[in-house]
């Protein structure tokens, strides 16, 4: 037991690594290459937060570990939204862009929906995993073009997300590309580390690869995003704490599940869990953004403590729904029939407020 967790610890510090790593190259290599920050931004560093989610996905898809490979991104995506970004937001108060609510935060919700709607069968088909990745290109490809129109002061904001431009040991194309392949390699090597032994330390206690999955490895490849909005926030680049956050879970999506379906023999199959219960968190959880994010085009230190709380309240549930404990039914009854319906008129009652406070402003 002691050499699994232990391999678990080193596998999530090579994914961590191999991250750094390979964002670092890239983006050193692309600026080399005369690529603007805004684009390297908008692809290569959302690309590089979401890797660790990536290799593990795929290298479960490829073990036969469908659970572990749709809880990793399911439970990845929900941490994103209610434990980084609450946290963030408990930081200080994250303003939100314009074109974040109208344009990321329903793209994230699209991918969300098309993923529930493609699991409803019970497996994420080849064809499937196809389509994800061909969407993947063309928000990639949209991104890009929309890129060319943005102007100046955008291009410098993403300046401030590169690697030192001063930096010397790494100004060489040769260094870069070495970080890159040195990255890919940590990852994949770290991804098996971590697969094999969370499967096995799950299976010793008797719980399932999906809940592993959607909680330790879902938190543990999440590691880039914290560090990023966390440390984004603490700078007061608030919007780069949101955007690292809802990228992220577009990608998720569409890359690693993409990926992973491809690879897989035969799909990755979709326990009925997921498709009861996980699966739908994760949209719901999508879907709060919005009202979030409109209110005040900010997210407000009570809604990010509120996030957090309900992931506390999550994984809960996942711990006493897998250990069978006797509490899960009164936990759950207090959550169905008093926590969300509470959050829910509160809600409510923030977005009236906030329309009233804008109308009062345009007259």
């Amino acid at each position: 037991m002691l050499a699994h967790i232990l391999w678990f610890i080193l596998g999530l510090a090579a994914l961590t690594l191999g991250a750094e790593a390979m964002v670092r190259g890239a983006s050193r290599l692309a600026l080399t290459l005369g690529i603007s920050p805004l684009v390297v931004g908008l692809t290569i560093v959302a690309f590089g937060t979401s890797a660790p989610e990536m290799a593990v996905s795929v290298n479960a898809a490829l073990a036969g570990s469908g659970d572990l490979a749709i809880g990793n991104v399911v439970g990845s995506n929900i941490a994103n939204v209610l434990l980084i970004l609450g946290l963030s937001a408990l930081i200080v108060p994250l303003s939100v862009n314009t074109q974040i609510i109208r344009q990321e935060v329903p793209i994230m919700i699209g991918a969300s929906l098309l993923l529930v709607v493609l699991a409803l069968d019970g497996n994420i088909s080849r064809s499937e995993g196809a389509l994800f990745l061909a969407l993947v290109v063309a928000y990639t490809g949209f991104l890009v073009i929309q890129s060319r129109r943005a102007g100046k002061a955008a291009d410098d904001e993403f300046a401030g997300e590169m690697p030192d431009v001063r930096s010397r040991w790494d100004a060489h194309w040769s260094v870069q590309g070495l970080l890159v392949i040195g990255g890919l390699a940590l990852l994949v090597i770290g991804a098996g580390w971590l697969v094999e032994s969370a499967v096995a330390v799950a299976r010793s206690f008797g719980v399932s690869d999906l809940v592993i999955g959607l909680t330790v490895v879902a938190v543990g490849t999440s590691m880039p995003e914290i560090a990023t909005s966390l440390v984004a926030a603490f700078r007061g680049e608030r919007d780069i704490a949101v955007g690292n956050v809802v990228g992220s879970n577009i990608f998720n999506i569409f890359a690693c599940l993409g990926a992973a379906g491809l690879v897989a023999d035969g799909g990755i199959a979709v326990s009925e869990a997921a498709r009861n219960f996980d699966l739908w968190v994760m949209l719901a959880v999508a879907l709060a953004c919005l009202p979030v994010m409109i209110t005040g085009r900010e997210i407000a230190r009570w809604e990010g403590g509120v996030f957090v709380g309900y992931y506390l309240a999550y994984t809960t549930y996942l711990v006493l729904g897998a250990t069978q404990h006797d509490s899960l039914p009164a936990f759950s009854g207090i959550m169905l029939g008093f926590v969300l319906p509470l959050t829910v008129i509160t809600l409510i009652v923030s977005i009236i407020r906030a329309n009233g406070k804008a109308r009062r402003t345009a007259l």
